[in-house]
């Protein structure tokens, strides 16, 4: 019996070994993930989980090669992140980029993106010029909220909320740029009242702009930033007296980072802020059969980012990151892989704009996402529309809450 168990503790040893020999040995093709893992890390750590879970599906596997994604942390800096797309031109193991959460890097250097023909899927980055280039030459897709839609939905939400009176607090960015022009059209009106603000907004300066917003009678304002200046906002608005506080309708840039964390005592106070988010919602139960295999799958991967076994931080990174990922294995079965990494991304991107079959994802069923752009087609690489857009809150214990859903 000693011999038999210590024959098959051998057999089993070179397996494993010869398995895991035999994985080492196939080729490996890049995806690198271009994002913030500084300063709203929460973000990119949920793209990169909801994407990996998608490719967890065929175990890292697509036509004997072995896909490897890696960690390039751009800290919210533009030239960082055009750093991060040259170097990925220089390894011939490098299939695709996976975008991150500003719009600002993929606005600013989209010439290059789509000259050189880098492969930029994004899940996150809401500027409208991101996969609008003037060109068929377009190798940017985006499953994600679209700034070009985005501002109907906040313009709609403030009508709900019957607010007399609006002010635009803006990013000056162009992520920034391209929401003003979207909801000065929303709101047919040729301009509309709006304030500007830098990155890293201090309090003093949010405060006297602030003051300059209520003592102008305005009681909405819709605001476009990121946590970092979201949490200078909520906190600037808490010290307003209560009859005067206006009500905030918030891009969802500031569910990137730790922000409920920084604020969460000013929201239980009452401070009045709702924000976009997908449509798509794990907090709502029961689960479909499909939304409670991933969010099995995600719970067994990742259990030290769900929060008390119910949520994760960030839920539409995961979202858009998993549905994406679905949509990119969807494309890899179209095509037959060479190894040649230029023509792979041609293939790559051809079968993109032109799946055959239906991909299940989270927010809905894909069926031919995107297709060849054309500036007569401005939302061909958009595989999400106004339909997908919903408004949300946050839950006393920093769950997000879909309204709608």
């Amino acid at each position: 019996m000693n011999m038999e168990r210590t024959l098959l503790a051998v057999f089993l040893c070179i397996v494993t070994f010869c398995v895991l020999a035999d994985a080492a040995e196939r080729p490996v093709l890049h995806i690198y993930h271009d994002s913030d893992y500084s300063n709203h890390s929460a973000s990119a750590e949920a793209m990169k989980m909801g994407f990996n879970s998608a490719l967890s599906e065929r175990n890292f596997e697509v036509q004997g090669f072995r896909l490897q994604l890696l960690e390039k942390d751009h800290r919210g800096n533009s030239n960082r992140s055009l750093l991060t797309m040259r170097r990925f031109l220089q390894d011939d193991s490098a299939l695709l980029v996976l975008g991150g959460l500003h719009s600002p890097p993929y606005i600013k250097h989209r010439e290059f993106i789509n000259q050189q023909g880098i492969l930029l899927l994004v899940p996150w980055a809401a500027g409208g010029p991101v996969t609008r280039y003037p060109d068929g030459n377009n190798w940017v897709f985006r499953l994600s909220i679209d700034d070009t839609k985005a501002g109907l939905r906040l313009v709609e939400f403030a009508g709900q909320k019957q607010c007399r009176s609006l002010h635009l607090l803006l990013e000056r960015t162009p992520w920034g740029k391209s929401n003003y022009q979207t909801i000065t059209r929303a709101l047919d009106k040729p301009e509309a009242p709006v304030t500007w603000f830098n990155w890293n907004m201090k309090m003093n300066a949010t405060k006297i702009m602030l003051r300059e917003i209520v003592s102008n009678g305005h009681d909405c304002v819709i605001f476009v930033g990121n946590a970092l200046e979201g949490k200078q906002l909520v906190k600037a608005v808490a010290q307003i007296p209560e009859a005067q506080r206006p009500a905030i309708i918030s891009h969802w840039g500031i569910t990137g980072g730790n922000f409920f964390a920084q604020v969460s005592d000013e929201l239980r106070a009452g401070i009045d802020l709702h924000f976009l988010q997908s449509c798509f919602s794990f907090q709502k139960r029961p689960h479909n059969e499909f939304a409670a295999q991933v969010w099995q799958q995600l719970v067994t991967a990742y259990p030290d980012k769900v929060v008390d076994g119910r949520f994760i931080q960030s839920p539409a990174g995961f979202i858009h990151g998993y549905d994406l990922g679905r949509v990119l294995l969807g494309a890899f079965d179209q095509i037959s892989l060479s190894g040649e990494v230029k023509q792979d991304r041609a293939a790559l991107r051809t079968a993109l704009e032109n799946l055959k079959q239906p991909v299940q994802g989270l927010l809905k069923v894909y069926k031919q996402p995107f297709s060849p752009w054309s500036e007569s087609q401005p939302d061909a690489h958009e595989a999400l529309g106004l339909d997908d857009i919903c408004m949300a809150r946050y839950n006393a214990d920093g769950s997000i809450k879909v309204l709608n859903n």
